[in-house]
This record gives structure tokens, C-alpha cells and sequence, in this order.
């Protein structure tokens, strides 16, 4: 036995010392992007940025277009649909449908409901398939986009999903809020549903994920970093989809609410994104596949396909998320101390910041330890979506699937 062989066997810790040190480094590393993600990364974790409950209503009030782009709805139009007929708008409001392709009779299930609830006025219309360069939604919504213009004149125009709900004055609200701060473009990320166990282990954390890659402080300052929006919701001034040319300009956008919010800032529009009080969605995601397949489809679009940029999240993801939990537990159990209290601090400032989604959605504190098991699902799903871009089956949604980049917002 070597000289150095038998030192290592007197003494065991100085041959698990090295390691020790780069993991406790590597821990510091991991708490030190913790208390700056707490500071300095525009207060993503807190849940106060909601629309203005005191502002002064219109003294006339806007015409207003609701468009609602639906492939395959008709599951959920029962929950949705309703709710936009029945708005409390003071002012002129009509719905527009646009069936986009559907095979289980979406359209003719929007009449249906119309003529039993009543309320706003509601046209049906398709648009047919969409030519090339255009996604599926996005070619539905010019279709609605330039059928309310034509019919209504509206000077706004409420984009949003068939499986949101609103409650009578949401758009009252939306419409208020524009008006009142003189904004181009009002999103909310409509409160997801959270019923199922899977559901409140994965839909909290994608809006807290959401949050973090796009403060919605830094989306509303006047000159903002970034930009930003919720595709379930979106109050957009006539004259601002004008001067930002869209929806075509974003034409083959997968992910088209950031790539929205983005043509409308660089046009020189305010923008505006907070979390809901009155928008639900109503879409249930029953089991881990239904989740796994609403991130997986354009988690890779979203970093525009690309390997370097893959590989900068997963070491990001693996470093912020991972690194606390594997040096709390790792360090406890070696005995290394220093190690084990770095992580841990770590962990906890994580934890922290996830308790106040946690109570916007009502659910149970306990869970908010868990978000590094969610973010190593949330992980694999990245890795998934790159895989099945590579397989050519890019961003499938209903049919139809989307490979090309998504443009830069």
C-alpha cells in the first residue's frame, strides 16, 4: 500500500474532503441565486399584481369584441361559453366563436348555449385550414379578429380561450383598467383549476415558473424588460393590433401570448399582466400525462430550439431547484455541517417564495417543500419536449404539430 493509501485509510474524511468542498461551494452558489431571485428578480413570488379595484369607470363606455379561437371544445363551452354571454358591460359587446376545424360539433354547440342562456350577441364562424406559416390559433383569431372589426367597429378586442370562465364584470374590469391607466394590452393569467392531487402538485408551480422567467412587476413599468402575456385573457386596443401587425406578424408563433405581448411593445404599446380574480379556466388536467403533455408541448419552443439554450436550463433547473435539497439531506447524513446548513437556507428562501402561490390557489402550505420534486418533473418534461422536436413531432395540439422555431418576442 502506497504512502498516500495508507495516510487516506487512517484518516477517511481527508479523501471525502475535496468532494465536500466543491458540493459546499456549490451550495453557496445555489443560496446565493436564492436571496438574489428573492431581491433582485423584480418580487416574481409575490401575488399581489391584480387589476386596480379603485379606478374610475369610463364616462363612455368602448365598443368591445370578444374573440374566442375553439378546436375540439365542446367538452368545456357548457363552463366557458355562458360565462362571456352573460357579461355586465355598459357598453356595446359581441362574441365572436371561430371553430377551428372542429370534429365533436364546437360550433354547434356555442349555438345551442346561446339560444339557451341568451345574453350577448354570438356569431359562429370558421375560418377554414390554416395555409402555411400560420398556427392553427392564430389563423382562427385574424379570422375573428377581422370579422368583429367589419361587423362591430370595436375599439377593443377581449382575446380568449374556450376553456376560460369569466365572471360577469371581468370584462367591466379589464375595460376599466386599460381606460383608466391608458394601457394597449391587459392580460391575466386566468386562475387555473387545482382539484386533483397531480393538479395541485404541477399548477401552482407552472405559474410560479411563469412568474419568475417574467416578473410581472418588470412586464408593467412603463419602459419594460421584458414582455409578457396570458393567452387566456388579453384586452387589446383595436388601433394597438394595428400598429403591431398581428396576428400576422406573429404568425407562426407556438407560444403566441409572449410573442403578442412582444409585437405590441417593440410597436411602442403599454402592456399590463397580473393574476386573476374573475378568470377561471375550467380545463380539468386529470392525471401527470395531461400535465406532462401542456408543458412538454412547447417547452422547447419557448427556449426558440435551441441545444445551448436547453443545456443552460437544465444546469440552471438542476443548480437552483436540485442542488438545496440533495446538500441539506447529503450533508446531514455525511456529517458535513457547513454543507448541510447552506442547503437547507437555500431550500427554505425556496420555500418561502412559494407559500404565496401556494395560498392563491388555496392549498395547503406543506406543499411548498415540495417544489424541487416539481421542478425535476417540470425537468424531464424540457428534456421530453426537445426530444419529441427532434422525433418531428414539435408542438402537437389537437392534431396538428407545429416544428418550425418560435420567432423571438
Amino acid at each position: 500500500m502506497r504512502r498516500g493509501d495508507r495516510a487516506a485509510a487512517r484518516h477517511p474524511e481527508c479523501g471525502r474532503l475535496p468532494r465536500v468542498t466543491v458540493m459546499t461551494v456549490i451550495a453557496g452558489l445555489s443560496l446565493l441565486v436564492w436571496v438574489w431571485l428573492l431581491l433582485g428578480q423584480g418580487f416574481f413570488w409575490r401575488t399581489d399584481v391584480r387589476l386596480p379595484r379603485h379606478t374610475a369607470e369610463p364616462s363612455v363606455w368602448p365598443a368591445v369584441a370578444v374573440v374566442v379561437p375553439a378546436r375540439d371544445e365542446a367538452e368545456v363551452l357548457g363552463l366557458s361559453l355562458p360565462s362571456l354571454l352573460a357579461q355586465h358591460y355598459p357598453g356595446r359587446a359581441e362574441v365572436f366563436l371561430v371553430d377551428d376545424g372542429s370534429t365533436d360539433g364546437t360550433g354547434d354547440t356555442a349555438r345551442a348555449l346561446a339560444a339557451e342562456h341568451g345574453g350577448l350577441p354570438l356569431t359562429v364562424s370558421s375560418p377554414g385550414e390554416p395555409p402555411p406559416g400560420w398556427t392553427g390559433k392564430l389563423w382562427a383569431v385574424r379570422h375573428g379578429v377581422a370579422l368583429a372589426r367589419e361587423r362591430t367597429g370595436a375599439q377593443y378586442l377581449l382575446l380568449t380561450d374556450a376553456d376560460i370562465a369569466h365572471r360577469p364584470d371581468s370584462l367591466r374590469a379589464l375595460v376599466t383598467a386599460a381606460e383608466g391607466a391608458d394601457l394597449d394590452m391587459v392580460s391575466q393569467m386566468a386562475r387555473l383549476r387545482v382539484e386533483t392531487g397531480w393538479e395541485r402538485l404541477i399548477v401552482p408551480a407552472f405559474v410560479y415558473f411563469f412568474a419568475q422567467l417574467y416578473p410581472f412587476r418588470w412586464i408593467n413599468r412603463p419602459r419594460p424588460r421584458t414582455a409578457a402575456a396570458a393567452g387566456g385573457c388579453v384586452l387589446i386596443r383595436a388601433s394597438a393590433v394595428d400598429a403591431a401587425g398581428v396576428p400576422d406578424s406573429i404568425r407562426q408563433s407556438v407560444i403566441d401570448d409572449v410573442a403578442l405581448a412582444g409585437a405590441v411593445r417593440r410597436s411602442g404599446g403599454r402592456i399590463w399582466l397580473g393574476l386573476a380574480d374573475r378568470v377561471d379556466s375550467v380545463r380539468p388536467y386529470p392525471n401527470l400525462g395531461e400535465l406532462w403533455r401542456m408543458v412538454s408541448r412547447s417547452a422547447y419552443a419557448q427556449l426558440r430550439h435551441n441545444p445551448a439554450l436547453l443545456a443552460g436550463t437544465v444546469l440552471g433547473l438542476a443548480l437552483i431547484y436540485l442542488v438545496p435539497p440533495v446538500a441539506a439531506v447529503g450533508g446531514a447524513i455525511a456529517g458535513a455541517w457547513p454543507l448541510c446548513a447552506l442547503g437547507a437556507a437555500a431550500w427554505a428562501v425556496m420555500t418561502a417564495t412559494y407559500l404565496p402561490m401556494l395560498r392563491y390557489y388555496g392549498q395547503r402550505r406543506w406543499l411548498a417543500p415540495t417544489l424541487p420534486y416539481t421542478a425535476a418533473l417540470y425537468l424531464l418534461m424540457t428534456l421530453d419536449s426537445a426530444v419529441q422536436h427532434y422525433r418531428g413531432r414539435g408542438a402537437a395540439w389537437k392534431g396538428r404539430t407545429y416544428s418550425r422555431p418560435n420567432p423571438t418576442p
